[in-house]
């Protein structure tokens, strides 16, 4: 995938200057409007076993749609999209712009993929009142974004995942949403970012778990009261558990931020 620096990013959300490793998320294609999650996980791993990253979440309307591809302009994303129409492989689509938030920018669809192929047509979007802190605070959107997740039965690639990586993948799919691209391992992810202690957590840092900072093999999304969202084990629903609890207080190795 091309890689994008974050300067404009940076710029929307007055956020620090960008960190090594990071990029800003492009154009992405968005399919679907799913009342089942099944319909959802089926279609992300058709489109895993073709090689392309998708992943599914869920909507502020309750509905699951799958969101794939990093693209350098709506252009790109649309040839991308209309030949994936072409192989029968998608439907109606959506094409994301870049840094869209999920659930407070995306054009909202109320009905599930018609048979007939195209695009979804955009309905007007409604006006709401802007907050300039949550705006800024990426990291409570990524909080937020993390908590939509809760319930959903994930397994990042379906079949064709690697033991492990359920937890990161689930980690970068809310990081995408909210625009920004990290590494696809949770011991890249550790890697990157800047080091915070469980005294200093803030929402949307990433918690990670291991025996050693060589051997991390668990990540979780922070989302206040020494809570954090994860992806326990492959096939697993993503669920809310707590530092404190004994297994996690002992493997805790730190937490990494990216805002």
């Amino acid at each position: 995938m091309t890689v994008f620096v974050v300067a404009s990013l940076l710029v929307a959300t007055g956020c620090a200057a960008p960190l090594t490793g990071l990029s800003r998320a492009g154009h992405a294609i968005q399919v679907g409007a799913f009342s089942e999650v099944r319909n959802a996980e089926r279609l992300a791993a058709q489109l895993q076993a073709r090689g392309i990253e998708a992943f599914y979440f869920k909507r502020d309307n309750g509905l699951y749609a799958v969101r794939f591809g990093d693209f350098p302009s709506k252009q790109a994303a649309q040839r991308e999209a209309r030949k994936l129409v072409s192989d029968g492989l998608i439907g109606t689509y959506f094409i994301a712009p870049p840094q869209e938030i999920s659930g407070r920018r995306e054009t909202v669809l109320k009905r599930e993929p018609a048979a007939t192929m195209g695009r979804i047509p955009e309905e007007p979007r409604k006006k709401r009142p802007e907050s300039p802190d949550i705006e800024k605070d990426m990291g409570m959107i990524a909080a937020r974004t993390a908590e939509r997740f809760v319930g959903i039965p994930y397994r990042w690639g379906g079949n064709t995942v690697v033991d492990g990586m359920d937890c990161s993948g689930f980690a970068r799919a809310v990081y995408n949403l909210c625009g920004v691209n990290i590494p696809r391992t949770s011991r890249e992810q550790f890697k990157v970012g800047d080091p915070v202690g469980r005294d200093a957590l803030k929402d949307g840092d990433l918690v990670f778990f291991g025996s050693s900072e060589e051997s991390i093999n668990h990540v979780g999304i922070y989302v206040g009261d020494n809570r954090f969202v994860h992806a326990p084990r492959r096939g697993d629903d993503i669920k809310v558990s707590s530092l404190d609890e004994n297994y996690f207080a002992k493997k805790f190795m730190g937490g990494r931020r990216y805002f």
